[in-house]
């Protein structure tokens, strides 16, 4: 028998039956190869009663084999006190609720593997969503049944909510069984069928434009928004820049000389955004507050504005729009304009920051003056279609809140 080495472990083959490796330093200690190809370590052992009992410690990847030695021998420690980490593991596990789990997920996984923007929307989908609804329930008692009676009951609704949800829950489902707090194999989220989904590719017309033009500065006149909420949404306008990027845009990213947003991280990573003049009089009429580095200021000291969702809801109304036009809308609504302005797919992906092939990439030092110029010409035309003012369907009244 080998000793368990993280290079044997990952040669280790599955076979149509499940099989064990045992170890040749503690004797019990194996890991044991699933037909799906998933590796655990586990712990054969007798408890004081002489009956034997098989542990599973943990998942291969979740853990390495040394730190499943490591808990492996002091499990054993354990069973010679005469302590059962079986029934142990199965009292534990009676204990935890989905949201101690979402809790777990969020501080020992989330935050140390993704970006602060995707941990941020896997919290708010902990909290508004899965929380309420099935947060009171212990994890191993989580059936197929609930899962599919809480995307059902969100379906109904939000769809497409409804499959965020459920990706989220999935995957929190799936380091549960990772840290042993649920069986191998047991997530309650397989064969829940995602809702169709029809991709969204809404962009505002001319008279669209004109009339979100017109209530941004009626808003603007009549002082019944933040100021900084109206202008992150100029600049999600004039820049086809994500919404996180703009909510969380500090001074010190901000290039006056170069003209260009310097981007320290983003959906993409690190990105340079290549604005025109007329985000240039944007970001020069901005007052700035002392001590707050951030462009778009909130409510409180020091802090930016975090959600622009009530604001852009209340324009949007005022501008005659419908629900279903989105703040991303926004950046496909600067993308349509650039596209049908005869602007190059390259520079349109270098403009909105996508992904791009790496004979493209290596020569981005060179294209700031086209994207300056491209810029321009984006903004000058969406300009020019904002100030086609169209009367709105609906009109801004003065007790209608600033609450963001």
């Amino acid at each position: 028998m080998p000793k368990l080495t993280k290079k044997f472990v990952d040669s280790l083959q599955p076979t149509e039956k499940n099989y064990i490796v045992w170890d040749t330093e503690i004797r019990g200690f194996g890991a044991r190869v699933w037909p799906t190809g998933k590796i655990v370590y586990v712990l054969k052992y007798r408890n004081k009663y002489h009956r034997q009992r098989k542990y599973t410690i943990g998942a291969h990847g979740a853990i390495t084999p040394d730190q499943a030695r490591d808990l492996a021998q002091q499990h054993m420690a354990e069973i010679s006190k005469g302590n059962d980490p079986a029934t142990t593991k199965a009292n534990d596990r009676d204990s935890v609720t989905i949201t101690l789990l979402c809790e777990k997920f969020l501080k020992e996984y989330s935050k140390k593997r993704h970006k602060p923007s995707t941990h941020y929307n896997y919290k708010v989908t902990i909290d508004k969503w899965i929380k309420p609804r099935i947060g009171q329930l212990p994890v191993n008692a989580v059936q197929r049944m609930d899962i599919g009676k809480m995307h059902h009951a969100i379906s109904a609704k939000n769809p497409y909510i409804a499959n965020r949800v459920r990706a989220v829950l999935s995957k929190i489902f799936n380091m549960a069984e990772a840290w042993g707090l649920r069986d191998d194999n047991s997530n309650p989220c397989r064969h829940i069928e995602k809702n169709p989904e029809a991709k969204r590719e809404r962009f505002l017309n001319k008279d669209e434009l004109g009339a979100l033009h017109k209530a941004l500065k009626d808003a603007e006149m009549m002082q019944i928004e933040l100021p900084s909420a109206i202008v992150a949404i100029r600049l999600l306008l004039y820049t086809g820049c994500r919404l996180r990027e703009i909510l969380n845009l500090k001074w010190q990213y901000v290039d006056f000389d170069e003209q260009c947003l310097k981007l320290p991280d983003s959906k993409t990573g690190a990105k340079r955004v290549y604005y025109s003049p007329l985000v240039t009089e944007i970001l020069n009429n901005i007052p700035r507050e002392p001590n707050n580095p951030y462009v778009i200021v909130g409510r409180e000291p020091g802090k930016q504005l975090n959600n622009l969702q009530k604001p852009w809801s209340r324009i949007r109304k005022a501008a005659g729009l419908g629900d279903e036009v989105r703040i991303h809308d926004l950046r496909h609504s600067f993308a349509s304009i650039a596209a049908s302005n005869g602007l190059a797919l390259p520079i349109i992906g270098a403009l909105l920051g996508h992904s791009q092939p790496q004979t493209t990439a290596r020569y981005t030092h060179l294209i700031g003056e086209p994207l300056k110029n491209a810029a321009m010409l984006v903004n000058q035309k969406m300009d020019e279609a904002m100030q086609h003012e169209t009367p709105s369907k609906n009109t801004i009244l003065p007790n209608m809140g600033s609450t963001v």
